[in-house]
């Protein structure tokens, strides 16, 4: 089984991305996706981005980021979530196919 390599991104790299990357971590391994999960700021996420397989962040990636990224601000906000969810699912298995 393939191991996924995904970054989660936020402002500072520190508090929203931690809830978030609990978030993927639960959703990933309760759908039987192998994921390595590491958190880093939104400015690191260009030079950073050819090295991990999907972005989740609570901020837009930049434009010139060809990672498939989720935006996920409804995992902080609490709306919505199942959305969010669904989309980090699609972006894996979209990777399976691939």
């Amino acid at each position: 089984m393939k191991t996924y390599r995904i970054l989660v991104a936020c402002g500072s790299g520190i508090a929203t991305s931690t809830v978030i990357a609990n978030r993927v971590k639960n959703l990933c391994t309760e759908n039987g996706y192998a994921v390595k999960v590491e958190q880093r700021k939104i400015t690191e996420v260009e030079g950073l981005a050819p090295d991990y397989d999907l972005i989740v962040s609570s901020t837009r990636v930049p434009a010139a980021v060809k990672t498939p990224s989720v935006f996920a601000i409804n995992y902080l906000t609490g709306v919505n979530k199942p959305a969010t969810d669904a989309q980090v699912l699609k972006a894996l298995k979209e990777l399976d196919e691939a």
